[in-house]
């Protein structure tokens, strides 16, 4: 239960987070589309490192375990196209859709069905697609790291200097 109220807080200050980081708004996520405006790209890439920090601090303390995914090629192509189209057609990805219905814009409603027909779609299809697009380019569970044969600090520091870089020039463009 307690684990449920921490995912509750934390869900609620993301959200919050994503509403005065102004990503909600539609002309954020078309400029985003448009590659005119980076502030969504660089909200979540600043997002992707604290959870980079968080989880491997927290795996070093021994606090958690990792459990991974496998690394499926297939499966995150195919998946990454449908998600561009949708986030394309409707203007919201999923995060934001939810972000943007609890700001009462009601246009976001037709992303969250979408989602949920997609669910539905791919539960019904996941037989076929168990053998057929999830088993190219299948890596099984590896991590950067391992993969580079590196300590995850090494990747996670040259993660650092690369935002840092790019969220400068993104700056010089106004962008």
């Amino acid at each position: 239960m307690n684990l449920l109220i921490w995912g509750l807080a934390t869900g609620i200050a993301f959200g919050f987070l994503l509403q005065k980081g102004r990503v909600l708004r539609y002309d954020k996520q078309l400029g985003a589309l448009r590659l005119r405006d980076m502030t969504i790209v660089k909200f979540m890439f600043s997002t992707v490192l604290v959870g980079m920090v968080g989880i491997y601090l927290l795996h070093d303390l021994g606090l958690i375990s990792l459990k991974l995914k496998a690394t499926v090629l297939g499966g995150n192509i195919v998946g990454g196209l449908i998600f561009g189209v949708g986030w394309g057609l409707v203007g919201y990805c999923p995060g934001t859709s939810l972000g943007a219905i609890g700001e009462g814009r009601v246009d976001a409603f037709w992303g969250i069905l979408g989602m949920l027909f997609g669910a539905a779609v791919y539960a019904e299809v996941y037989p076929q697609l168990k053998a057929s697009v999830l088993t190219w380019g299948d890596f099984g569970k590896i991590t950067l790291p391992q993969l580079l044969g590196v300590n995850h600090w090494l990747v996670v520091g040259v993660m650092i200097v690369l935002a840092l870089v790019m969220f400068r020039w993104f700056e010089k463009k106004g962008l």
